[in-house]
């Protein structure tokens, strides 16, 4: 069944779809369609995330975007975080149970590095990847699957550490949803989600750096 999903996402090309300026092209058809019929869409949306990530195909940055364009922000990040983090334990179930010879030959050059930086900080160590990715998030999802850390842990652990970021690029294309000109790249708005993506990681890193002692001291 794995096997015909792939082969379906390469023979119809599903990437395409998955770039910028189709979903731009196809805001306005989105955006009727979620006034008409919202559950419908919403739905349809997850499935999709959810699919993308569990297979660690390519497009869950641009589909984020998507998601701030047609949902807004607040319900943008929250249906994004909830089908991310799904997704992502998902790939991680695949990893541990379906794929785990074919991921340890491919990626078993990242898991010792991984399980010490478990063994010393717990589950601390995939909230901070999951803050500042040291690795793709689609290889921080395959390598999770070849450790003992309980599929339960990884996906509240993701889901809380991925917040942050979600929120972030959720807001950028809520501000991209906007450009109706040439003009429109130059908003107050979307400069400031753009600067946003940009120290993002630099303000993670601080946060990580302060909370680590706490952290150390009660283990």
């Amino acid at each position: 069944m794995l096997a015909g999903i792939i082969l379906a996402v390469v023979l119809f090309n599903v990437g395409r779809y998955l770039t910028l300026p189709y979903i731009k092209a196809s805001q306005v058809r989105f955006q009727a369609l979620y006034t008409e019929q919202p559950a419908l869409v919403i739905t349809g949306y997850m499935a999709l995330y959810v699919v993308v990530t569990a297979l660690s195909l390519p497009g869950a940055a641009v589909l984020t975007l998507l998601g701030g364009a047609l949902f807004g922000f607040w319900m943008g990040t929250l249906i994004v975080s909830f089908a991310s983090s799904a997704g992502a334990t998902i790939a991680c179930f695949i990893s541990r149970f379906m794929l785990r010879d074919w991921v340890n030959n491919k990626l078993g050059d990242k898991l010792h590095k991984v399980n010490q930086g478990i063994g010393k900080e717990g589950s601390f160590y995939l909230f901070t990847l999951r803050l500042i990715p040291v690795f793709p998030f689609w290889v921080i999802n395959l390598v999770m699957g070849l450790t003992p850390m309980p599929l339960h842990t990884f996906y509240w652990v993701s889901q809380i550490g991925m917040l942050c970021g979600t929120a972030v690029y959720v807001n950028a294309g809520k501000e991209l949803a906007h450009i109706d000109s040439v003009s429109g790249i130059v908003s107050p708005g979307l400069i400031l989600s753009f600067v946003l993506l940009g120290v993002f990681p630099l303000i993670a890193k601080k946060l990580l750096a302060s909370l680590k002692p706490r952290i150390a001291a009660r283990h």
